[in-house]
């Protein structure tokens, strides 16, 4: 079985200087893009140095380590997400039920048709907007941060390796890169790179 990968490039420096975040939406961003059925492979090339090569043999492990943090707080997100959907929605078809209940009331009492069918009606509206909110966090919200959870728990699993160049080769900007690779048994994919 043949495989084909697809590179993409993001400067060491990001991860020299300590742009962490800068780094990781740049990952997630395109590894976003990839199949979900495909493994994940990151390459990260580093010059030729004790230090380097030091940092090197602890990335893969610190990958791990950051992306399954980053999912563990995105599943709080989300399970503090639906615990106030539930709040919001016990709340919601109370008011709905008094709302009912003074429609119904209104309609048995008030003679006038017009001010009975506008009392009718307001109260039904303000039910229908308490429930708004629940509806939704129930049906739309959760979205996004079940699929960010998931692609943080690939890219925890995501297989990182690392690629070395003479200290001294000149800063190119191409040469201090991050490889961001996905495996495929399609067919050829076409490379597509951004130099830092």
């Amino acid at each position: 079985m043949s495989t084909r990968s697809r590179n993409f490039f993001i400067p060491w420096t990001h991860f020299r200087s300590g742009s962490d975040r800068e780094a990781e939406e740049f990952i997630v961003g395109w590894a976003r893009e990839l199949p979900t059925d495909q493994l994940i492979r990151i390459i990260v090339h580093f010059p030729e140095s004790d230090t380097q090569n030091k940092a090197a043999q602890d990335l893969p492990e610190a990958f791990h380590r950051y992306f399954s943090y980053r999912a563990s707080v995105l599943q709080r997100d989300l399970t503090e997400l639906f615990r106030i959907g539930r709040r919001s929605l016990g709340i919601g078809v109370m008011v709905l039920i008094v709302c009912f209940a003074i429609a119904h009331a209104a309609g048995e009492s008030i003679i006038d048709s017009l001010l009975r069918r506008m009392i009718e009606e307001s109260f039904l509206i303000l039910g229908w907007v308490a429930n708004w909110r629940p509806l939704e966090i129930f049906l739309y919200d959760w979205w996004p941060i079940t699929r960010r959870r998931d692609l943080y728990h690939r890219l925890s699993r995501a297989v990182v390796e690392a690629g070395r160049y003479a200290a001294k080769q000149p800063d190119t900007g191409a040469a201090e890169n991050l490889a961001l690779s996905r495996t495929s048994a399609e067919g050829p994919i076409p490379n597509s790179t951004s130099s830092g």
